[in-house]
């Protein structure tokens, strides 16, 4: 009996589902979350949390909504435990850096110390920086038995690669970047968005690399007048981000903006990359060198993970 058939893993986070996935275990998972859709085959998998808000709303009323259950100390995500009874899990994996994000390790371990059948190890994920991201692969790795280290080694250099390329930029070439997590409220993206902005060549405005995501204001951006505008709002693809950055671009000033007059605003597919800190961040960052930088890179994401708006 090989390692992936002793274990049975419910991932309850995405990007935990990538790591996963990216040590060779994919097999070995047995449930996974609401959200948890890449690699496409775990698609088929079992669902095991829910949440108790609408994403298809307005922002500005998700916003709304996360801020009452919050305020009412709810979840924003509910355990199915008869999901996990009959699962019988050895491992969960969930999170511990965002209540908004995913389950969170306070409400997966409520709902384990309810199982009858299994007691299964949890393996709680905070990732706030890149390097961080390795040591959560590092962590699950570890975790389950199986060697991370060229799955990290493979990251690493992809993401180096990007950094030597742009290391010799002078600071008049590192154009100012706006990187928009959310749009009503309008929020910057940040952890570990910055420092990819920075590895791909860029200067990130408004955020500090490993902190939360800061809320912004209109005229901040105004002022700023950046060079670069992305959108990569949380849980959305092309589509549905495209629909999100529509209304700002109906303001008066969106005109005057420097990003806008030299056709250098762009939309992100912020769920399947941005959003996610897994294996998929080392692709995050060749995205960003395209869009930042595209007389040295031509990695070829273009209508795929983005477009210009």
């Amino acid at each position: 009996m090989n390692n992936s058939e002793q274990l049975r893993i419910v991932s309850l986070l995405p990007s935990a589902t990538e790591i996963v996935a990216s040590l060779g275990l994919t097999d070995a998972l047995v449930g996974r979350s609401h959200e948890c859709d890449y690699p496409p085959e775990v698609q088929n998998l079992p669902v095991c949390t829910q949440t108790r808000i609408n994403s298809g709303k307005p922002s500005a009323v998700i916003h709304q909504d996360v801020t009452q259950l919050l305020q009412s100390a709810l979840s924003i995500y509910e355990v199915k435990l008869d999901a996990l009874e009959q699962l019988q899990p050895t491992h969960i994996l969930t999170q511990d850096q965002c209540d908004v994000c995913a389950v969170s390790v306070a409400e997966v371990e409520k709902a384990i110390a309810k199982l009858i059948n299994s007691q299964p190890q949890i393996i709680s994920l905070k990732p706030q920086h890149l390097a961080d991201v390795w040591t959560d692969i590092q962590t699950v790795g570890k975790a389950l038995n199986v060697s991370p280290e060229s799955t990290i080694e493979n990251l690493e250099a992809r993401v180096k690669i990007c950094e030597q390329k742009t290391q010799s930029l002078t600071s008049e070439d590192r154009p100012k970047v706006l990187c928009i997590e959310w749009t009503d409220p309008l929020m910057v993206a940040a952890n570990w968005v910055p420092e990819m902005v920075k590895i791909a060549g860029g200067e990130p405005l408004f955020c500090v690399i490993g902190q939360p995501s800061p809320q912004l204001t209109w005229e901040s951006i105004i002022n700023s007048n950046p060079d670069i505008i992305i959108f990569m709002p949380c849980g959305f693809n092309l589509d549905r981000t495209h629909q999100e950055a529509m209304p700002l671009t109906q303001r008066p000033e969106w005109q005057n903006l420097h990003a806008v007059q030299t056709g250098r605003v762009y939309i992100t597919d912020g769920n399947a990359y941005f959003n996610r800190p897994g294996p998929r961040l080392a692709e995050s960052v060749e995205i960003l060198a395209d869009i930042l930088h595209p007389e040295i890179f031509q990695y070829g994401y273009k209508d795929r993970a983005w477009k210009p708006l």
